[in-house]
């Protein structure tokens, strides 16, 4: 797929100095740069480059001046990086885009289907689902009863829907990320058995959402379950029943929120952390991988450990920790030393 820097700087909003005419079918790094592909420059270290590459089209930020002539068409942007990204974003789209609607697809007769889906092979789409326009749903889905996705959303394979799931716009849902099963409600009888606690609530997603693979994200026991816009989880992440993760908020592989915990906007919390119950953690939080958390963090909050604590006491305390057999040693060695002389006191 071709494109020429008018039709480059019209997605980015930039504006073409050079040959306006010229076409481009790939993305380069500007040092590897070859006739035919697009690069950008951000960083000024690279700027020695910027005179020598082969690039046909380099992408520049407009407060920058070049120091030499450049043989490459340059198109100006506000901010080079962020323009480059936006490209890659609209390349991807461009190259992963299908409709249509595969032959051995099960859809039921219910369900409404916005302009330009494509719904994949062996793809199941339950009673009274709602698939928005330029969603694309690949194999093995399972869409389950009054399920929504919003315009512009991607369901990888072998993802499961379950029934009542709301899903916004312009969310990424990675292959087997299951959404709405039920959460994890018992308790305990007479007999010392355990009876389940229905679930009836459900999972809502706002826009712009990506879901890493082999998520589970549970349906809430009353009431929903809760991804606020803009949420990004990695892989292999649990989220509890009445769990609601605020807008922005980036949470890293193989962690585990329980029920009912509320997470604020814009916090980052590292790989293989446990957030108990029932908790409330503050906007613009900073939680360390392999933390344990069982207190409410207030806003702006940066810790570690298990329990976790205030992150620059936890690295002050370990210098402890990792010393703590040479203190002990030392205080034995002191305690010793306070015995002799008082033996000799008397």
């Amino acid at each position: 797929m071709e494109f020429s820097a008018v039709e480059i700087a019209s997605v980015l909003e930039g504006k073409v100095e050079g040959n306006p005419d010229v076409r481009v079918n790939t993305l380069s790094k500007i040092e590897e740069g070859k006739p035919g592909s697009i690069s950008f420059l951000s960083n000024l270290k690279y700027e020695p480059y910027l005179y020598s590459t082969e690039a046909s089209i380099v992408i520049v930020s407009k407060d920058f001046t070049p120091e030499k002539e450049v043989n490459s068409t340059l198109i100006w942007v506000e901010d080079a990086y962020k323009a480059f990204t936006k490209l890659l974003h609209y390349a991807n789209h461009l190259k992963n885009k299908k409709s249509g609607i595969e032959p051995n697809a099960q859809i039921h007769e219910s369900a409404k289907l916005g302009e330009e889906v494509y719904i994949g092979s062996f793809v199941f789409v339950g009673e009274g689902a709602e698939i928005g326009k330029d969603v694309m749903i690949h194999s093995g889905v399972h869409i389950g009863e009054n399920v929504s996705i919003g315009e512009g959303s991607v369901i990888h394979s072998g993802v499961r829907i379950y029934s009542d799931t709301k899903i916004g716009k312009n969310c990424i849902i990675h292959s087997n990320t299951v959404m709405g099963a039920d959460g994890f409600g018992f308790t305990p009888t007479s007999d010392g058995t355990l009876e389940k606690v229905p679930q009836i609530g459900n999972v809502v997603v706002g826009d712009n959402v990506e879901i890493g693979s082999s998520c589970t994200i549970d349906r809430a026991t009353l009431g929903s379950t809760i991804i606020r816009s803009g949420a990004k989880l990695d892989n292999q992440i649990q989220i509890a029943h009445n769990v609601e993760i605020g807008e922005n908020t980036v949470i890293a592989s193989q962690t585990g929120v329980a029920g009912s915990t509320k997470i604020g906007k814009n916090c980052m919390i590292g790989g293989q952390v446990g957030i108990v119950g029932h908790l409330k953690i503050g906007d613009f939080v900073q939680i360390q991988a392999q933390s344990g958390v069982n207190n409410n963090v207030p806003d702006g909050s940066k810790i570690y450990g298990s329990p976790s604590m205030d992150a620059a006491d936890f690295r002050k305390s370990y210098v402890y920790f990792r010393n703590f057999p040479s203190i002990v040693k030392r205080l034995e060695e002191l305690e010793k030393e306070i015995k002799q002389q008082q033996t000799i006191k008397d």
